[in-house]
């Protein structure tokens, strides 16, 4: 069988696509998407990503990470789900789809800049030296000197498999502060179970998290992520973060077949 896919990225962030409105990808085959995601005997990327058909919104988005198995929510797999969507004309500028967190709305203009709309956030665990929350997938939040440096695998895995997150494990953020409003960020994603150059619940984790903390008063951050520029903005009221939006670039890189 001839697979057709398309290959998208954000800020590094890259996704095989596929176009799944008539349901005949084989789900449920972890070892296929893990192929398909492998950098050296497939396609190549941190997830796959189905666009599908959905009763009560414009499309539906299932994603899977690069292990082949299916994940929570992916923030720049989101947007570049919404430059897909526009691609294959499901939309024309503005979306509200389905993902495994609930409802999204979004926008896309001419230049593949894509704004979407994140879960709100009211469950925010300080500590000392670090922070968690969730943001449509869970990330520990933690501020390092020499950031440029840092071993992000190794400390990543090691916090990842530690003894604070369990079976499920969770995504690992590494942050410098730059200026007020602005944040370098390195991630260590479980699925991929590596750095990868950007991660879009992460940048939306740092940008509340460095608020929450009052690290910055600001309400809209720039997070530098390896792969570029991330942008993040919300409405605090107390310990509520709502109107989250993630913007940033959502970019075609090319399609084609391969045989499953």
């Amino acid at each position: 069988m001839q697979l057709h896919f398309y290959k998208y990225q954000g800020t590094g962030n890259d996704f095989v696509m596929i176009d799944n409105r008539t349901d005949f990808f084989p789900k449920n085959n972890i070892q296929l998407i893990a192929q398909l995601c492998d950098r050296r005997f497939g396609i190549g990327g941190d997830g796959l990503i189905l666009l599908e058909n959905d009763a009560t919104s414009d499309f539906k988005m299932v994603y899977y990470n690069s292990d082949g198995n299916q994940s929570t929510m992916c923030g720049n797999g989101g947007r570049c789900l919404v430059a897909f969507a526009k691609k294959l004309n499901v939309i024309n500028t503005k979306a509200v789809f389905n993902a495994v967190d609930g409802l999204h709305h979004a926008s896309v203009n001419e230049n593949e800049i894509v704004s979407l709309q994140m879960i709100n956030v009211s469950e925010i665990n300080k500590n000392a030296d670090y922070t968690f929350l969730n943001t449509g997938s869970p990330h520990h939040v933690q501020l390092v000197s020499d950031l440029e440096n840092y071993n992000v695998k190794d400390k990543g895995a090691a916090i990842r498999y530690g003894s604070l997150y369990g079976k499920e494990g969770s995504n690992i953020n590494f942050v410098k502060q730059i200026d007020e409003n602005t944040f370098a960020l390195r991630t260590y994603e479980r699925g991929v179970e590596d750095e990868t150059l950007a991660c879009g619940t992460g940048a939306t984790a740092v940008a509340i998290a460095m608020n929450a903390n009052g690290v910055t008063n600001a309400s809209s951050i720039n997070i530098n992520v390896e792969g570029g520029k991330l942008a993040v903005s919300f409405t605090k009221e107390d310990d509520q973060f709502t109107n989250v939006f993630l913007t940033g670039p959502a970019t075609f890189v090319f399609e084609g077949t391969i045989a499953i």
